[in-house]
């Protein structure tokens, strides 16, 4: 097993993030009324802060926020929808909280108003695909941004992904969008990878993703995981998404030992307890959690 932690240091807002000492949280604020878990929880702006806040005195190192579900066969919503969503929000956060806010979007526009109203990152499940703006968005900020592999689109891409070598095929896919952000401008230190767990893939190829982790880090990046109450955990276990919180801190942890960096969680301070508790193993020395 690998340690979790590499030298790596992000910069936003002028800020650094350093991820060379432990595993760092970042929390989900899913401003949506049909996300998977706790879609409708945070429509009223004052509960999504509330929320916020909450993750933040949990552990939380990042507050993710977005305003479209990625559930499969989810339908997208539009530009006008998302910013109402979303926007009000990261701008009060921004002058409440003190860690980064990232903008789950991928949607150009989304993601330059949500920087100007204080995003320091960017988490784009196309991996800078859908939109042929974004990588100009990101590479003129200069914010972190997360780019994560997708088979299809979430409105269909469960239905029968297919893969000759999952990992493999995902290496490939990294190798070929570096580049391209490279190319157009994106700061190689400013990437962080995610190979999409659920993301057009079946239970089997979600489980040899995280057999194989490992591998990710060979791009010399930090990896993202987010496995939180995800489906294939119901399929495995044959549990709603109230019931996965146990399963989803193991695999967290199980990633951890793989080599993640960053762990894109619901239930933060169960998580930083557990990894907590194993990275005091792995450096002999305890730990401080709140």
């Amino acid at each position: 097993m690998l340690q979790s932690t590499n030298d790596f240091k992000l910069k936003y807002n002028g800020r650094t993030l350093d991820l060379s000492k432990r595993t760092l949280l970042m929390g989900i604020l899913n401003i949506t009324p049909d996300s998977f878990f706790d879609g409708g929880r945070y429509k009223n702006i004052g509960k999504a802060i509330e929320c916020a806040e909450r993750m933040v005195r949990d552990g939380a190192d990042i507050i993710d926020v977005g305003g479209e579900s990625s559930r499969p066969g989810a339908a997208p919503v539009s530009v006008e929808e998302e910013r109402k969503r979303v926007i009000p929000v990261i701008r009060k956060l921004a002058g409440r909280i003190s860690v980064p806010i990232s903008i789950d979007t991928y949607k150009a526009r989304i993601a330059r108003e949500a920087i100007d109203a204080g995003a320091g990152m960017i988490n784009d499940i196309s991996a800078l695909r859908m939109d042929k703006e974004m990588v100009k968005v990101a590479a003129e900020s200069g914010a972190p941004v997360c780019i994560m592999h997708m088979q299809g689109v979430p409105k269909n891409m469960q239905k029968r992904p297919r893969y000759r070598d999952v990992v493999e095929e995902i290496r490939k896919f990294f190798s070929q969008r570096i580049t391209f952000c490279l190319d157009n401008g994106i700061n190689e230190s400013s990437i962080i990878i995610d190979p999409g767990i659920g993301f057009g893939k079946t239970v089997k190829h979600n489980l040899e993703i995280l057999k194989n982790l490992y591998k990710f880090r060979s791009f010399g990046r930090p990896v993202l995981m987010g496995l939180s109450r995800k489906s294939f955990i119901g399929k495995v276990l044959g549990l709603e998404p109230d019931k996965r919180m146990e399963a989803s801190v193991a695999l967290n942890v199980w990633s951890v030992l793989s080599g993640a960096s960053i762990l894109r969680v619901h239930d933060v301070l169960e998580t930083k307890r557990a990894v907590g508790m194993i990275e005091s193993v792995m450096r002999g020395d305890k730990c401080k959690i709140p």
